[in-house]
């Protein structure tokens, strides 16, 4: 059977879908306890997922530490990894302490953080501490997760303390000290310092960005309508197909404006490169820009310690959500 390729996630596939289900791995659905370490690892040569993936490889796992044999001693660090896998991968769930929203980990990063040119979280740990313009200085990779907890997960929406205000995340949280966990195994076999190759490809050339200014949200409600609605719905919220579900991309749901996500160059690039989820790379520098205006464009969550942000470095021309 031939399966035209299509511009959009649209529901053509979704026969496709449903004929492959015994083949399409879900393992985000297992239950942790009951998981048992396999003695055949993933059969992957590399360590991502092309970031021109189809239908075939479109939710493959190229390392799972549910499946994959861990080959440590410690088999408390082992859980620990898996934990952090749990986390990573159906947040709100596992993790309801600190999610404030309908989001997982793995709505941005792509393939349990596994995925070419999605944001891939394989092969980072060792980077850490490093520079964080945002914060204006150095950051462990655990500080790094607590801001997506904070701002991505909107855990801060969440985290009330009574007439005292909204509670910071702390670097110590087990959720946190979890995910960290299973960064570091994803990271294993790349030296401390070295920066991978697939690092940093979620961003628009310099020369193909087009002032904040002339970004035209009406615009870009129509490339949404065109590319988008199918997968994530004309609310924003994500169309339920099968066992799966796109993130939703504003309102109560999604990411807070303090967010990297809520930055329209960030979110450009990451539209850019991620998506559609079953053609990514199909969309043009200026369409992905003119998307990412549009979302933008509308409420979410606030997050409340914006105040703090960008004391040191020169707070950038499409953190919108910011007054300026």
């Amino acid at each position: 059977m031939t399966v035209r390729k299509h511009s959009r996630c649209g529901y053509a596939w979704v026969l496709l879908l449903s004929l492959m289900a015994s083949h399409i791995p879900c393992s985000w659905a297992q239950d942790s306890t009951k998981s048992q370490v396999s003695l055949n690892d993933s059969l992957y040569s590399g360590p991502l997922i092309s970031s021109a993936t189809g239908m075939e490889s479109a939710w493959d796992i190229p390392k799972n530490p549910l499946s994959d044999s861990l080959l440590l001693r410690d088999q408390r660090l082992a859980e620990q990894i898996r934990l952090g896998y749990e986390y990573f991968s159906k947040t709100p769930a596992a993790a309801p302490r600190l999610s404030g929203n309908a989001m997982t980990c793995g709505n941005c990063h792509l393939n349990a953080g596994q995925r070419d040119k999605a944001l891939p979280i394989a092969g980072i740990s060792g980077l850490f501490p490093e520079y964080n313009k945002r914060q204006g200085r150095m950051i462990s990779l655990e500080d790094r997760i607590v801001g997506c907890f904070e701002r991505s997960m909107n855990a801060t929406g969440r985290l009330k303390n009574g007439s005292r205000g909204v509670t910071r995340v702390s670097a110590t949280e087990p959720e946190v000290l979890a995910i960290a966990s299973y960064i570091t195994w994803l990271s294993g076999g790349i030296a401390a310092g070295e920066k991978p190759s697939w690092r940093g490809h979620n961003v628009i050339p310099q020369e193909h960005l087009i002032p904040i200014h002339n970004l035209d949200p009406k615009l870009g409600r129509k490339l949404y309508a065109e590319k988008c609605v199918n997968c994530h719905g004309d609310n924003g919220q994500g169309v339920e197909i099968g066992d799966k579900k796109a993130g939703p991309l504003w309102g109560a749901g999604s990411w807070n404006d303090g967010a990297g996500a809520a930055r329209v160059y960030t979110l450009a690039g990451m539209i850019r490169y991620m998506m559609p989820y079953l053609d990514p790379g199909s969309l043009t520098d200026e369409e992905a820009q003119h998307i990412a205006s549009y979302i933008t464009s509308k409420k979410r969550p606030t997050f409340p310690f914006k105040g703090n942000d960008y004391r040191t470095e020169p707070l950038p021309v499409d953190a919108v959500y910011y007054k300026r």
